[in-house]
């Protein structure tokens, strides 16, 4: 036997089973688990997909159609119930969009510098007082803003800003997402290199000047995921539109889609029309930024 056949045979043994041996087969009970775990991912996606399916069936379908099935596929398609969505005598779609780009607009706008100035604040301390500020910061996360909502509108009515959009912005502010932009922040300033924070403290640099024009432009996808995040909640909150504006003083487009609701009888085609018109707006919009957002998440599950 030759040196090279020796050697083969030596490493085929070292490897544990010869070159003609088949692979090992799983066991039965690696194959039930497999295609149990197939068959719950396969339900779970089902249950999140089943809405979006309805409402883009139902948008281009008639009213009968609709309460014949609402699973069948619209055929033929119809435009009517996004015509009689937009031409609403209250101009519902006009306004409801309108309001609530303006308040997820100056809403993201006031709580990114503030996020990001205070996790800058907190990301070069250590201590006592840094675990603190994050476990009070904490709490604005665990509590449900349901059981913050009535001492906010309280607190809104004493300083005179109850029923007005400037109240509900400032009611997003004092909410569980400045509480998230901090906490996203954080993790991105931690990696920072204090090198550069120290030598641009040297050359005379202020504490403003650092944070804007050099730690956040090294930051910029964790504010792609805070803007994606927070414009989205935003924008599909039911409850402080309702209960801070009131039906009298205006609606956001969450806040119209419950209006449209009769109590005696419901135009579904209208209805699913109002929803599909809602529901562009954030899809162009992440679709836009779809690449910073998932380098933002790809980046910080690294950090």
């Amino acid at each position: 036997m030759t040196t090279t056949s020796r050697d083969t045979r030596d490493r085929q043994a070292v490897g544990g089973r010869s070159a003609l041996t088949p692979p090992p087969q799983p066991r039965p009970r690696q194959r039930i688990t497999t295609r149990a775990r197939v068959l719950v991912a396969a339900a779970v996606t089902l249950v999140f997909v089943a809405p979006i399916y309805l409402m883009l069936v139902n948008a281009f379908k008639p009213q009968d159609k609709i309460l014949a099935n609402p699973l069948a596929l619209p055929w033929p398609p119809t435009l009517d119930n996004l015509t009689k969505a937009l031409s609403r005598p209250d101009n519902l779609i006009p306004l409801g969009l309108r309001n609530s780009l303006i308040v997820a607009v100056i809403s993201v706008a006031l709580i990114v510098p503030l996020g990001s100035a205070f996790s800058f604040y907190i990301s070069r301390r250590s201590g006592r007082v840094k675990a603190i500020i994050l476990v009070a910061l904490s709490a604005g996360l665990m509590i449900p803003p349901q059981v913050t909502l009535l001492p906010t509108i309280r607190i809104l009515t004493w300083i005179g800003l109850d029923h007005s959009y400037p109240g509900l912005i400032l009611a997003n502010l004092g909410g569980g997402y400045l509480s998230f932009a901090v906490f996203v922040y954080v993790g991105f300033m931690r990696s920072v290199p204090d090198e550069i924070i120290q030598a641009a403290r040297l050359d005379g640099a202020s504490g403003l000047r650092i944070w804007w024009q050099i730690v956040m432009p090294l930051v910029r996808p964790a504010t792609a995921t805070v803007v994606i995040f927070l414009t989205l909640w935003i924008w599909n909150d039911f409850l402080n539109p309702l209960f801070i504006l009131g039906p009298l003083q205006g609606q956001t487009i969450t806040t119209g889609l419950y209006l449209t609701i009769g109590q005696y009888s419901v135009d579904y085609g209208q209805l699913f029309g109002i929803m599909f018109l809602a529901g562009v707006l954030p899809v162009i919009g992440y679709l836009t930024v779809q690449k910073q957002f998932v380098a933002g998440l790809t980046s910080g599950s690294a950090k």
